[in-house]
Formats: structure tokens, sequence, C-alpha cells
């Protein structure tokens, strides 16, 4: 079983919608301790269900579209988290982090994750082939040193 998986959803294609999977890219550039594995969920979906089975901890990243300040970092409460509805009537072309998550609880039954946490950056730009907004590139560089040096879990 490994100890901490993150994950990094979003569209690399669509300007600040991947922030997710550039962290993870980041994250790898710098290096993890031993027992943290990185997954590129991209627009993998249902997919990133299965790479949740059996972690002890998992950590989300994801671009937000809330009409926030862009590059506001949100980390969503776990509380939340715990009370996503169940899946239905989903749409795989519209599959976002809590579907995931929906979906993981679903499938997984026993073996989901009963530590996540799952972090937001409210993104400027989702135009195809845009660069990340220097606002979300500063927050996402933020959040990789906490992940690293600040998140007491992710270290062994």
């Amino acid at each position: 079983m490994e100890n901490t998986v993150i994950i990094g959803c979003g569209n690399l294609l669509r300007g600040d919608d991947g922030v997710g999977p550039i962290l993870i890219r980041r994250l790898w550039e710098l290096g993890v301790p031993a027992g943290v594995v990185l997954v590129d969920g991209g627009t993998a979906g249902m997919d990133v269900a299965f790479k949740m089975r059996g972690a002890a901890r998992v950590i989300i990243i994801d671009a937000a579209r809330s009409g926030s300040e862009p590059g506001t970092l949100y980390q969503v409460p776990g509380a939340e988290l715990a009370t996503l509805p169940p899946p239905s009537g989903m749409n795989l072309h519209a599959f976002r982090w809590d579907h995931s998550l929906a979906f993981a609880r679903w499938l997984l039954k026993d073996d989901y994750p009963q530590d996540i946490t799952v972090y937001l950056i409210e993104g400027a730009d989702f135009s195809p082939g845009a660069a990340l907004s220097p606002s979300v590139a500063t927050s996402m560089e933020r959040l990789a040193q906490h992940l690293l040096a600040q998140e007491p879990r992710i270290k062994n």
C-alpha cells in the first residue's frame, strides 16, 4: 500500500485548466519523499478512482472557475468531501474532481481512502492553447512548495 497519492487533474490544452498536471510535473522535478506517488490525472476521469485504491492519503489538485480572483488557492474541507452525492447522470466530457471522488467511493468501497484533501486554484484563462496565467503559476509553485515542505503528513 502506498502512503500518499497526489493526483493532478485538468486539461493541458486549455490554459489554466492544466494546473493539476503541470503541478505534478513540477513535483517530479523537485523530487518527492519515498512513499509518495505522483499521478498525472489529466482528463482521465474515472481512471483517477483506480489510482486511489488502498492509498492511506490522497491529495487532488485541480483548477477552479468560481469567479474569484485568479490564483486564489482553496482547500476543500474534508467534511464536504464526505458528503459528496453518489454518482448519477455524469457526463464523461464534464467529469470533475468531485465526480472522481464520488465514483471512487462507490467503486472502491472499503479500499476508498479515508484521508483526502483537495486543492483548487482559481483560473483566469481556459482558452485552448493558452499558457498558465502568471497568478495561477505563482499559486501552483506555492502549493508545490507547501506540499513538499509544510504538509507534515506527506513526509515519511
